[in-house]
C-alpha cells in the first residue's frame, strides 16, 4: 500500500510517498481500499509542524478523510465487502489502505464519485458544527461566511440554505463570486485588501449579522465581529491569514506579528452588546463519535433529498501530492482537493 509521510515538519518537500505492508482489521473494524482522500488546509499546518493535535506525532500522515470500498470487516462490524463507503479519521488519511473503526464509515451518496465522495466529510462536519451548535443558527437569520468559495464555505452556504438562512458570502477574488452565488447565496462580496468591501457587506445586511463565520483571522474577525447584531455570535474555526501565501513553510515571524494582532473580546462588552464569540476545530467531533453520526445521518440525508450537492473537485494523483498542497497555499482554488490512489 501506499502511504504519504511527513518525517519532520517542513515544506513540501516533506511530504514522501513511501510503500507499506496493508492493516490488520481489528476488532469492531472495517478495511478500506482507499480510492481518494480530501486534502484540507489544515493537512498542510500538519505539514509544517503547528498543527496542535500532531505535535509530537511525528512521522506522521496527513488526511482526515477518504472514501473507498471495504476490503476486510470484522464480526458484527455491519458492513461487507465491496461496499462504497466514505469516512474520518484522526490522520492517516493519505493512505491507500486504512483500517478503523465501523462509527468512522458510512454508505458513500448513490452516484458520487469516489473524489466527490472524499471531498465531503470533514468540510460538512466542520459547516454542520459551526451553523448547529456552535451558532445555533434558526429560520429566517442572517449569516456572513468569509471565503466562501472554499471546501469549508461552500459547505456553510448550502447548509445555511437547508437551514433556511440567509447568507452573504465573501470570496478573494471576482472569478470565484458564482461559485457561492449558485449554492444559495443571495449576496456575493469579493474581497478586496484595502477593505472597502466592508461597505458592499454593509449594504447586503444593513441591520448586521445573526452569525459571522470565519476562518481568516485577523484582518477580519474584529470587523466582523463589530457587524453583529443583538444576539449576533462570530464563530472561529481557523486562521489562515497567519500563514502567507505562496510560501511552503510558515513565517514565523508573520504568526508571531498576526498573534500580537489577535483581537480581544471583553465578557463585559459582550454581555452589554448580547454578542458570544465561539471557536473550534474538526478533530474535537472526531472524539465524539455519536455526535459526528448524528451530523453525517442529518447529511447524507439531505444529500438523498438533493438539497445538499458534492463539493466541486479537483483531483491529483497521490504522487502529486506536494502540488495538491501548494495549489491550496496559493488561494487561487475553489471547492475541494483530493489525492486519488
Amino acid at each position: 500500500m501506499k502511504r504519504v509521510v511527513v518525517r519532520k515538519p517542513g515544506g513540501h518537500s516533506a511530504l514522501e510517498v513511501v510503500e507499506e505492508r496493508e492493516p490488520v482489521v481489528g476488532a469492531g473494524q472495517v478495511r478500506v481500499r482507499v480510492r481518494a482522500a480530501g486534502v484540507n488546509y489544515a493537512d498542510c499546518i500538519v505539514r509544517m509542524g503547528h498543527y496542535d493535535a500532531a505535535k509530537g506525532r511525528y512521522p506522521i500522515t496527513p488526511g482526515f478523510e477518504f472514501s473507498g470500498e471495504v476490503d476486510g470487516v470484522s464480526p458484527g462490524a455491519g458492513f461487507k465487502n465491496g461496499d462504497k463507503v466514505v469516512g474520518i479519521t484522526r490522520f492517516g488519511g493519505y493512505s491507500s489502505s486504512l483500517a478503523v473503526d465501523a462509527h468512522q464509515v458510512w454508505l458513500a451518496p448513490t452516484g458520487w464519485s469516489f473524489e466527490e465522495a472524499a471531498a465531503f466529510p470533514a468540510v460538512f462536519l466542520t459547516a454542520w458544527y459551526a451553523l448547529h451548535r456552535a451558532a445555533r443558527v434558526h429560520p429566517g437569520e442572517t449569516l456572513l461566511v468569509h471565503s466562501a468559495a472554499g471546501g469549508v464555505g461552500t459547505a456553510l452556504v448550502q447548509l445555511a440554505k437547508v437551514a433556511k438562512c440567509r447568507t452573504v458570502a465573501v470570496v478573494g477574488s471576482a472569478d470565484k463570486v458564482g461559485v457561492p452565488k449558485e449554492l444559495g447565496a443571495e449576496a456575493v462580496v469579493v474581497r478586496d485588501k484595502g477593505g472597502s468591501f466592508w461597505s458592499a457587506v454593509d449594504a447586503a445586511a444593513p441591520h448586521g449579522f445573526d452569525a459571522v463565520f470565519d476562518a481568516n483571522g485577523v484582518s477580519t474577525l474584529r470587523p466582523g465581529y463589530d457587524r453583529l447584531a443583538p444576539g449576533g455570535r462570530l464563530v472561529v474555526y481557523g486562521f489562515a491569514d497567519m500563514l502567507s501565501r505562496g510560501r511552503d513553510r510558515a513565517n514565523r515571524l508573520g504568526m508571531a506579528y498576526g498573534y500580537f494582532r489577535m483581537p480581544s473580546f471583553n465578557p463585559l462588552e459582550l454581555t452589554r452588546l448580547n454578542r458570544s464569540v465561539a471557536g473550534f476545530n474538526v478533530v474535537y467531533l472526531f472524539n465524539k463519535p455519536d455526535l459526528a453520526s448524528q451530523a453525517m445521518g442529518e447529511m447524507l440525508a439531505w444529500v438523498k433529498e438533493g438539497k445538499v450537492r458534492p463539493p466541486k473537485v479537483t483531483a491529483f494523483p497521490v504522487a502529486d501530492v506536494a502540488k495538491a498542497h501548494q495549489a491550496l497555499e496559493s488561494g487561487s482554488t475553489t471547492g475541494k482537493l483530493v489525492l486519488t490512489f
